[in-house]
């Protein structure tokens, strides 16, 4: 049982580790260090580069978020005892 409980956590962390780098990617990198470059592509009327520092970031997390669900429901199921 405390192995099963070990290998839970470890691939809950591995999820959560994978997504909020995902997450920091986009609302850092693309919204923060990459916005100049993305300034130069249009979306939606606006500069990509402000868009995801201004709805992109907060997008991504909602999805994330409902990913994270789906994943943490499916390994609830595998985990059940």
């Amino acid at each position: 049982m405390k192995e099963k409980n070990k290998l839970y956590w470890k691939r809950n962390l591995s999820y959560l580790i994978v997504l909020l780098s995902i997450w920091f990617v986009v609302s850092f990198g693309f919204g923060i260090l990459f916005v100049d470059q993305l300034n130069l592509i249009e979306f939606y009327g606006f500069k990509l580069g402000f868009w995801f520092a201004q709805q992109g970031s907060i997008y991504t997390f909602v999805i994330l978020i409902f990913i994270y669900i789906y994943l943490m429901n499916k390994l609830d199921k595998e985990f059940k005892s």
